[in-house]
């Protein structure tokens, strides 16, 4: 018995170490971690004056890392070289900003890290941290604040840089061009902007999307806004503003061999009338064609080949003119492909039309044949674009209908004398209650020309009324759907959203966007009213 009880007591003790281990070396599955991290201190402190060092220590009370801090990181007054922060792609309980610029006197100075400092664990944000310092007495304290919008873009555009230059005697428009500015503020992951530690003054206020992040504006690549007159610090007034895309002067790059007989240029600028002229002698047939890329900022000069050592091109538009040779190699032509506008159901407010890659020169209506459910000819009414890319089939539709659209072998025939193969395309229509119908009601105090806009649910333009005045309009024979509306106050009544200028100080003209999406059902009739004031 009593060597059983040891047994007992010797098993007893090894289960319940046992026991202890496995409790040791389980998760407690307790709640996850929320809190992000704490400043513990900073050497030198925070806010400190007469700063006079060359590192910086912020330290911590857990593990952190920096995350995009290259991109979220703003330092206000901007440096010419930029501080070495660490760690770099590490954890550490400290950041350590090793200064390698020769700071300004009497300034006080903002490195704002954004959200870019998170726990190693979590990722917990240390939102919108920011160490001060000011190499004088005192620390700026006035401050400024408003929002940054893209009138051309509904949905929050994060990264906005907003920057303050001194307005004194020595000021002139171009320093934005030149150089950086005196401070600097981001909008994050927001529209709303506020710049800090600011000293009183006269500034010129801007906004840039900055895309190669140089805090200098390049209007071939940023977008820029800004306030029209100088503001004054103090203030309390919130600035709202809006930025655009100017249109930079016209300038056509060399162009590029893309294919035989297929050249292209690239360009910035209104290219719009654009003269591309072939210098080199040309046969007595010979054909060409300018074909404009859609939402690019290039063109395709389409030609019938034939041999030359080199081909010169002379570019002209009212002053502008430049001269180009290039040496054509390809010995491949682009192939004739040919798409249509409408798959399966042809909509009853739509027209049919065949789209080909390469231009057209001619077409024989007599091998293009259109059918109803019954066999019966259609007529049509057919149009070619300025383009010659574009070939649309105008006809009554009728409700309800199966159409076959025919187009004989050698129906088209393109700048390289390709033709087409027979094809068949198989549409049918809809009737009206398949449709639904959206009546917008627009109001405002100011009697300007207007575009309104249609859009889908994804923001792009489905379709466009341009008005003389604000009154009912109504978007017919629409698909089921969600749907959205932006409206253009057109001041200058010339039918297109206008640009703005920073040099002529001219804003953009005003875009507005209806503050819901609209449903449609079919069958349905929705009414909105929308005020534009």
């Amino acid at each position: 018995m009593r060597i059983s009880f040891f047994k007992f007591l010797l098993v007893l003790m090894i289960a319940s170490a046992f026991f202890d281990c496995a409790r040791r070396g389980t998760p407690t599955g307790g709640p996850k971690d929320t809190i992000p991290p704490v400043l513990i201190k900073a050497i030198p402190a925070m806010e400190t004056v007469n700063f006079k060092e060359k590192q910086i220590k912020i330290y911590f009370d857990e593990y952190i890392k920096l995350k995009d801090v290259s991109q979220k990181l703003v330092i206000s007054p901007p440096q010419k070289t930029n501080p070495i922060l660490t760690p770099v792609g590490t954890a550490s309980k400290f950041i350590t900003i090793k200064i390698q610029d020769t700071l300004d006197a009497n300034t006080t100075y903002s490195f704002n890290f954004g959200n870019s400092i998170v726990d190693n664990n979590e990722e917990n944000k240390l939102g919108n941290f920011k160490y001060v310092f000011s190499t004088g007495t005192y620390i700026d304290s006035l401050n400024l604040a408003g929002e940054v919008t893209d009138p051309m873009m509904k949905k929050t555009i994060k990264g906005i840089d907003v920057m303050l230059y001194e307005y004194n005697a020595s000021y002139t428009d171009s320093v934005i061009y030149k150089q950086k500015p005196r401070y600097i503020g981001n909008t994050l992951d927001s529209t709303l902007f506020e710049l800090t530690n600011l000293r009183a003054g006269k500034y010129l206020l801007i906004a840039l999307k900055d895309a190669n992040n140089n805090k200098i504006y390049n209007p071939e690549i940023d977008k820029i806004g800004f306030i029209k007159d100088t503001i004054t610090i103090p203030t309390d007034q919130k600035y709202n503003f809006t930025i655009f895309k100017e249109i930079p002067k016209l300038k056509v790059f060399r162009p590029k061999e893309v294919s035989k007989g297929r050249i292209q240029f690239g360009f910035e600028g209104n290219a719009n009338d654009l003269d591309i002229e072939l210098l080199t002698q040309k046969p007595a047939d010979f054909k060409s064609q300018i074909v404009f890329e859609k939402g690019k900022d290039t063109l395709n000069y389409w030609y019938t080949p034939f041999e030359a050592d080199s081909l010169t091109f002379s570019v002209k538009k009212n002053d502008y003119t430049e001269k180009f040779t290039l040496r054509p190699r390809s010995t491949k032509i682009d192939s004739l492909k040919m798409t249509q506008n409408a798959t399966g159901t042809l909509h009853l407010i739509d027209t049919f039309s065949i789209t080909t890659n390469t231009p057209m020169v001619s077409f024989d209506r007599s091998k293009i044949k259109i059918t109803d459910k019954d066999s019966t000819l259609v007529d049509f009414k057919e149009t070619l674009s300025k383009s010659k890319t574009k070939l649309t089939l105008n006809f009554d539709k009728k409700y309800n209908t199966d159409y076959n659209f025919e187009l004989k072998s050698k129906a088209i025939t393109d700048i390289f004398g390709l033709s087409n193969d027979s094809i068949v395309y198989k549409l049918k229509t809809k009737t009206p209650e398949d449709y639904g119908i959206i009546n917008i009601d627009l109001s405002s105090t100011k009697n300007t020309a207007l575009i309104v806009e249609l859009l889908n649910e994804k923001d792009v333009l489905i379709r466009l009324i341009k008005i003389d005045k604000p009154q009912k309009v109504s978007f017919n024979l629409l698909s089921p759907g969600n749907y959205g509306v932006r409206v253009t106050i057109d001041e200058n009544k010339n039918g297109v959203w206008d640009t703005g200028s920073f040099l002529d100080k001219r804003q953009p003209e005003v875009v507005k966007y209806f503050d819901k999406k609209i449903e449609l059902r079919a069958n349905w009739d929705v009414n909105e009213s929308f005020i534009l004031d």
